[in-house]
């Protein structure tokens, strides 16, 4: 097996696991105002999809970057949609109706 391909597995594992304990460790009224640093953070994730969906090393890497280009998409969409619509419930409404 690759030295590559096992160190890239063992930062994958290590991410999730991150991932997983930060997102926990995070009360519920701070998800919706920390979306914008998860938009951040998601648009990092997009550049390096990107990259590993377009080095062309090997099927797999093309394949799984492809597919993580499509996950983080999804992320950063759903992330500006949901920090839009919390901030539209800060604005004043119009009393002139």
């Amino acid at each position: 097996m690759d030295g590559g391909l096992i160190v890239s597995i063992y930062v994958f594992v290590l991410a999730i696991f991150a991932g997983f304990e930060l997102i926990n460790r995070v009360p519920p009224l701070l998800h919706t105002p920390l979306m914008s640093g998860a938009n951040a953070i998601s648009g990092i994730t997009l550049v390096g999809a990107l990259i590993s969906a377009g080095a062309g090393e090997s099927g797999l890497s093309t394949i799984l970057g492809f597919l993580a280009i499509i996950f983080a998409t999804i992320n950063v969409v759903g992330g500006f949609l949901v920090t839009d619509r919390m901030l539209e419930m800060f604005k004043k409404e119009d009393k002139k109706k």
